[in-house]
């Protein structure tokens, strides 16, 4: 007897069809516990804290999952070393204890850790490099108050120059006197955990409505229109929570946020040649800033991170400018033995964070420095009774999430438990032992958890879908066939630039476009499958 295929989660898919079916049934309908406007890794965190304890929800999302910020991260799950440099220890704390979490219990598939190498050249100083290893022994201070295993995240130790050469063979060998090795959580794909979040609450019943944009919200629900239809309608809600990001003060008036644009360049690996290590490139003049690079596993690096105040309208999608792109190169090549030039950067991309601007020098109409608005979150409640939850960042977002379902439920007294997502695996999530055992490429098990060996089945009888989409990239098209069945692509964008990755090179998205029309053509001309 063959074995049983390999299935979703049940209740988990998300598509075409199921959206179609859940927004005829919700707007005009019968009114939900819970509204959450905006699906970013907040407001799908919030769906599955609400749905979690048994509320009806319906979340909505003007554009798709992870359209905005949640995608446009640094790609880590950070323990809050750098809030101890700014004495924020409440937020330093919950960063770590957040980390932990994702690590090992709701996550494990898409979090793992992440060697950084920290090199000690003639431009850090040994005050700098004293102060830099007082920091991360101070970051494993953290990782033991958060209770996170050592096997999890191991120890912080010096490497002499042989060793630091050896983690990150690109590094300048002239004056090179060591370096600080440190660990820290990192995220396969921070668009991936959106769509696991969404997909877990999905699962759990709530309603996951993207291209709904919401036009007017009220204290009992919001006027929408249906951006691939153009219909208007309204959804009713006993509590609406404002989960919109940088969009926020957009909808619900008295909310001052101050964006912060971080910015990433993308590079092709060859030209830094083989990283077993990411890097912590001090910024010349700081004393705590450091340009980040972070090799990813398919052919590319990302360097990255920016943090300057933006200024006027909040874009759909932010540009980068030639002087983030300049400032990062530059600071790259204070280390590299061959520096990377302009025409080597193949793509850039920049997130809005949504700082809550509550500075002394807001009041009095000053610019604070974005960099020094804390990165703690806030949850606001406006004289409507509409709740709003903006600061934090991706790390803590099931903490966002949980204190944001409790404030709801408290100002409408719906009767709901505590949150469980603590301890709630997403989907995909197993123990180590439980990865290492599912048959699938390792890859796959690193993006989809214990679902890789049923998105590898899609193309076991179909060899064009077991290839990969474009040359030298490993996604297939598999891989996208899934990501239509399941995870609520609806076109090409949400393919290759959020299910995957492909279009943060614009060169491969343009060579992967046709594929993923046909994928989407396919699918429309068998819509019974979907």
């Amino acid at each position: 007897m063959s074995p049983t295929p390999p299935v979703p989660v049940p209740g988990s898919s998300l598509n075409a069809a199921r959206r179609a079916r859940e927004l005829a049934e919700t707007v005009g309908g019968p009114a939900v516990d819970v509204l959450v406007v905006g699906l970013g890794a907040t407001g799908a965190g919030a769906a599955l804290d609400a749905a979690a304890r048994g509320l009806t929800v319906a979340a909505i999302d003007a554009h798709d999952l992870a359209f905005g910020t949640s995608r446009f991260s640094s790609k880590l799950i950070h323990g809050g070393l750098r809030y101890l440099a700014s004495a924020q220890l409440d937020v330093a704390h919950e960063s770590a204890v957040e980390r932990g979490v994702l690590m090992e219990r709701t996550a494990p598939h898409l979090v793992r850790a992440q060697p950084f190498v920290l090199p000690l050249t003639p431009l850090v100083s040994r005050g700098q490099s004293a102060l830099a290893w007082a920091g991360f022994r101070a970051g494993d201070t953290l990782r033991l108050a958060a209770r996170t295993a050592r096997a999890t995240l191991p120890a912080p130790r010096r490497l002499s120059a042989v060793e630091t050469r050896h983690l990150a063979p690109a590094l300048r060998p002239q004056g090179l006197r060591g370096g600080l090795l440190s660990w820290d959580g990192r995220l396969t794909d921070d668009a991936r955990l959106v769509t696991a979040i969404a997909r877990t609450a999905a699962a759990r019943g709530a309603r996951i409505l993207t291209r709904v944009r919401a036009l007017r919200l009220t204290a009992s629900g919001a006027v929408i229109r249906d951006e691939l239809t153009g219909e208007e309608g309204e959804i009713r809600a006993r509590v609406v929570i404002n989960a919109s990001g940088v969009w926020a003060g957009g909808l619900v008036d008295g909310i001052r946020i101050r964006p912060s644009r971080g910015t990433h360049l993308v590079l092709r690996s060859d030209h830094l040649g083989p990283l077993p290590a990411g890097l912590h490139v001090p910024v010349p003049g700081e004393t705590n800033r450091f340009v980040l690079v972070l090799p990813q596993g398919d052919g590319r690096v990302y360097v990255g991170l920016t943090d300057e105040p933006v200024e006027g309208d909040i874009p759909d999608i932010p540009e980068v400018p030639e002087t983030d792109i300049g400032f990062l190169l530059d600071v790259l090549g204070s280390v590299l033995d061959i520096p990377v030039q302009r025409d080597d950067v193949v793509g850039a991309f920049a997130g809005l964070r949504p700082l809550l601007d509550t500075t002394p020098e807001a009041q009095s109409g000053a610019a604070p420095r974005t960099a020094d608005i804390s990165r703690r979150h806030a949850v606001l409640t406006s004289s409507e009774g509409v709740i709003t939850v903006v600061g934090g960042k991706l790390t803590t977002y099931r903490r966002m999430a949980e204190d944001t379902v409790d404030a709801a439920v408290a100002t409408r007294r719906i009767t709901a438990g505590s949150s469980p997502t603590a301890s709630l695996p997403l989907v995909g999530a197993a123990s180590r032992d439980a990865l290492a055992d599912v048959r699938a490429p390792h890859r796959l098990v690193q993006r989809y958890g214990t679902e890789a060996a049923a998105v590898q089945a899609l193309g076991a009888h179909t060899p064009r879908l077991d290839e990969p989409v474009l040359p030298g990239h490993p996604v297939t098209g598999a891989e996208l066939l899934w990501a239509v069945r399941h995870e609520g692509a609806l076109d090409e964008a949400d393919l290759l630039d959020r299910r995957t990755r492909i279009g943060l090179v614009p060169a491969d998205r343009t060579a992967a476009m046709d594929g993923a029309r046909r994928v989407l053509d396919e699918v429309s001309a068998r819509v019974g499958e979907v």
